[in-house]
């Protein structure tokens, strides 16, 4: 088996406390908590078909399979970001459980065709054209700001891909939850399950989880708040357990 190239400007890290790697580049793309605590709170199917929209580096593929036999496929519009995603794919040996397409996720039904996944995640650019860093490289640009896709885009792109009763989680910024919440519905996902993320207790939230059922009648539950870090600046134990796993089951 040929060894998996690492090109300039890349590494290999450890994903979590799963024998699994990838690998990143601050320089295009690394992966945050975001992705790692969307990948811990949607749900998924034990079988089926699961597909990550903007799946940048494939982070949240590769931890979802530790949670799920399903097939898992990722949709990347930049070829760099989606090159990496596949050689980490391939690094973990698990090209016969998880496919990355390069392409615009707003195509995408045109190959597989209406309600071909049981369950959808997407980590989305968070800031509107509007907003701009404008020292970004382009890679950064595009993983931010809204420039190939918008939340429209998401919503309308998710509803035609996922199955009548399946599932579709995202991470998102608080300051948008309005806008997220109306196009959910515009599109016939209604949220069901939302969590907001706080960095400690007593501060405002800096993400928010949302999960949203196809079709779905009106009915949503509030879960009680994660608080990421302690009054000592320390992770908290629901964090630790996410990263980390079960306290007795820590190196």
């Amino acid at each position: 088996m040929n060894p998996i190239p690492i090109y300039e400007q890349e590494r290999i890290d450890d994903l979590l406390t799963h024998d699994l790697h990838i690998i990143q580049s601050d320089e295009v793309f690394s992966f945050s908590m975001d992705a790692v605590l969307l990948a811990r709170f949607a749900p998924v199917p034990k079988y089926g078909r699961v597909l990550d929209l903007c799946t940048g580096n494939g982070v949240i593929p590769l931890l979802l399979s530790t949670r799920t036999k399903a097939e898992i496929e990722g949709i990347e519009i930049q070829p760099r970001l989606a090159d990496m995603a596949r050689r980490s794919v391939e690094m973990n040996g698990l090209t016969d459980r998880i496919r990355i397409h390069e392409g615009d996720l707003r195509d995408l039904v045109k190959v597989t065709g209406h309600g071909a996944y049981d369950a959808i995640t997407v980590n989305p650019p968070y800031m509107p054209m509007t907003a701009g860093e404008t020292k970004l490289n382009t890679h950064q640009a595009i993983a931010r700001h809204e420039i190939h896709c918008s939340l429209e885009d998401v919503a309308s792109a998710a509803m035609r891909l996922v199955r009548p009763g399946g599932k579709v989680s995202m991470v998102h910024k608080p300051q948008r939850l309005g806008e997220i919440m109306t196009l959910l519905r515009q599109y016939r996902l209604e949220p069901k399950v939302i969590r907001f993320v706080h960095p400690r207790a007593g501060a405002e939230a800096n993400m928010v989880l949302v999960e949203a059922l196809r079709d779905g009648k009106p009915d949503v539950r509030v879960l009680p708040p994660l608080i990421v870090y302690n009054e000592n600046g320390e992770y908290c134990e629901e964090i630790m357990n996410i990263y980390y796993g079960p306290k007795e089951g820590r190196a």
